[in-house]
């Protein structure tokens, strides 16, 4: 078995101010070295609950770990061009099969192609349309996880502009109905496999809409 690390690093980046304070020099005495952290919820590699985009719904600490830790298909979007929109018939196609009550993995590989320290990642991007949210949901999957923004409008945000709500798909779609996503993985290039074992759990946060999570796969558990 290899685990394969699928995580952004949390570290300064130009959209999600990450301040992180050390307190303590053991060279210089002290008995400990104490950090502490200042960050959104919802950057790097994280996962959304429904409280996000839905009022009085569950939050964060109710995501149940059956639901991001499990077995999980890859579908090989490897050949996107930047820009470009993905259809339910392009996901058909790179799904290679499986049961309901998986982990769908949608693997562009954009972090090779894009550095996702950078404004182009988002504006180059490729993403999904209604219809593939739709087929998504249709699957019905515990959870999706992307290496991509996947719905157009997240690059807009970068400038402050704003769309109505239902052309963010996957948000509107499938984590209205229940299904969890996970956001902002890297690395899946490293995946070799069209199916694997995935870990995203996020921080236990008692009435937080989103969490970071360190995700990672188990290649050849599954």
């Amino acid at each position: 078995m290899e685990i394969i690390d699928l995580s952004m690093p949390i570290e300064p980046h130009f959209r999600w101010p990450v301040d992180l304070a050390i307190k303590g020099d053991i060279a210089a005495g002290d008995p400990f070295r104490v950090s502490r952290i200042s960050m959104t919820c919802h950057g790097f590699s994280h996962v959304d609950a429904q409280a996000h985009v839905i009022a009085h719904s569950p939050t964060i600490e109710a995501t149940a770990l059956s639901r991001v830790v499990g077995p999980c298909r890859v579908l090989d979007l490897r050949d996107v061009a930047p820009n470009q929109a993905i259809d339910a018939d392009r996901l058909a196609a790179a799904d290679p099969g499986g049961p309901e009550g998986e982990i769908l993995l949608l693997s562009s590989g954009w972090d090779t192609k894009r550095d996702y320290r950078t404004r182009e990642f988002w504006l180059d991007a490729p993403y999904l349309t209604r219809e593939a949210a739709l087929w998504l949901r249709d699957r019905k999957p515990t959870a999706l996880a992307f290496d991509f923004p996947q719905d157009y409008p997240i690059r807009l945000l970068l400038d402050d502009k704003h769309v109505p709500f239902e052309q963010h798909v996957t948000h509107d779609i499938c984590l209205r109905a229940g299904i969890t996503l996970i956001e902002y993985v890297v690395n899946t290039r490293a995946l070799t496999r069209p199916r694997t074992f995935l870990c995203a759990a996020p921080l236990k946060l008692p009435n937080a809409d989103g969490s970071p999570a360190r995700i990672f796969a188990i290649e050849g558990m599954v």
